[in-house]
């Protein structure tokens, strides 16, 4: 089970090093193809919102497929669209395969994630959920100055790189990835996309955007941010992005245990307060090296504990529709990543290289108020409910006096009636 998670997570790792290397080769591909900065950066654009547009169609068109045969697929659009990035011969060209590319991960990353809660018990799914999204987190620490460096002279060795890690995910994945549980009966289309009607569902999507516009309107220019305390130094900018990348893994690792002992609402509403105080603190923390370097290191541990809490709190509203709750979660979140770098202009220009923090600071604020209303009648935690019904995961010993057999009712939308679903469910 847990070489599946990691083989599972090597498939992120590959989608996160394509979508965020973009900003180390940058110039070379403007100078390259004869374009502006600004133009070669659409491309990150473009890449996100054909991301978010298309996770949820997809996770639709193919919910009645066997999950392997969608990852196999996945990985191969996602594969042979870098391959046709890396020999691209113009810019037009290489927007195409940038949208082909998201087409791949798109399909990718939230069957992944709804395949990784199948495969571990309810009270332990904060865990595999962190296992595969830390896939991107390791992407941020070692895939983008990996790719940056060996795509320092000439930006197709990067794609190439894409490439060979997407065709290791799928090689791995066809031979060791049998077995997975088969998808439930496939609904008709209205059912699918009934839970996009679910009030609650839009509001964690919409806590999911907001977060990360927040989040990234700050980090897409951290460079700015704390040039007081890198005076511009190329290597002192990249100590600060290297800590920030490995807090990242370190934040993605303990935000899975925090959601499983404590639930999504705790870690929702501490780690979205901690990065509040931070983004408000940075215009005086980056006066220093030091003080910097403190930043990176927390900023990045209460963020991701929250990117972890987000998709487990929407795949267990409804655990049946999950592939298409964790695809909504991906698209929110690539839409605040795609909405974050004209927001951070912005917020650069009105606000001025120091204070334009504070913009990430009232948006933060928003999600969060948003996550405290949305999950305040979800209070137990799943450790606690786990441990409560643990006799209950032998179906030979149904715990009295719910009967196992009881039909799901509308307050619980949880796939079967047994205890562990139902801890999974308050989350």
């Amino acid at each position: 089970m847990r070489l599946r998670l990691l083989l599972l997570a090597l498939g992120t790792f590959a989608v996160g090093t394509d979508s965020m290397v973009m900003a180390g080769i940058l110039g070379l591909m403007a100078r390259d193809l004869d374009i502006s900065v600004p133009a070669a950066g659409q491309m990150v654009t473009v890449f996100a919102l054909s991301y978010a547009v298309l996770a949820p169609v997809l996770a639709t068109a193919t919910a009645r497929l066997p999950r392997r045969r969608v990852l196999l697929t996945a990985l191969t659009v996602f594969t042979v669209a870098n391959a046709l990035s890396a020999i691209a011969p113009n810019y037009p060209i290489l927007l195409a395969t940038r949208v082909l590319a998201a087409a791949g991960a798109a399909l990718y990353t939230p069957t992944a994630n709804a395949v990784a809660t199948t495969l571990v018990p309810p009270e332990r799914r904060g865990r595999a959920l962190a296992t595969v999204l830390g896939g991107m987190t390791v992407a941020t620490a070692l895939g983008v100055p990996l790719g940056t460096y060996i795509g320092r002279t000439d930006w197709r060795l990067t794609m190439w790189l894409v490439v060979a890690l997407g065709a290791a995910a799928f090689l791995g994945l066809a031979l060791l990835m049998r077995g997975l549980p088969a998808p439930t009966a496939a609904p008709d289309l209205r059912t699918r996309l009934a839970p996009l009607r679910n009030r609650r569902v839009l509001g964690a999507a919409t806590t999911t955007l907001v977060f990360f516009l927040a989040i990234n309107t700050v980090y897409i220019y951290l460079g700015t941010a704390v040039r007081p305390a890198t005076g511009g130094d190329a290597g002192r900018l990249s100590l600060i992005m290297l800590v920030t990348g490995v807090a990242s893994v370190a934040g993605n690792w303990l935000g899975g245990r925090a959601v499983d002992r404590l639930g999504t609402r705790v870690v929702l509403l501490t780690g979205g307060t901690v990065s509040a105080a931070l983004s408000f603190a940075l215009p005086w923390a980056s006066t220093t090296m030091t003080t910097a370097l403190l930043y990176a290191a927390i900023s990045p541990l209460a963020g991701w504990a929250v990117a972890v809490a987000l998709p487990h709190r929407l795949a267990s509203i409804d655990p049946p529709s999950a592939p298409l709750l964790i695809s909504l979660n991906s698209s929110a979140l690539y839409l605040g990543v795609a909405s974050a770098g004209g927001v951070g202009s912005l917020a650069l220009t009105v606000l001025g290289d120091r204070w334009f923090p504070f913009a990430s600071t009232a948006l933060t604020l928003v999600a969060l108020t948003l996550s405290a209303l949305t999950t305040r009648h979800r209070t137990p935690t799943p450790h606690a409910a786990a441990q409560s019904t643990q006799p209950s995961i032998t179906p030979p010993t149904p715990p009295a006096p719910r009967p196992s057999t009881a039909p799901t009712t509308p307050a619980a939308s949880a796939p079967t009636p047994t205890p562990p679903t139902q801890s999974a469910q308050t989350r």
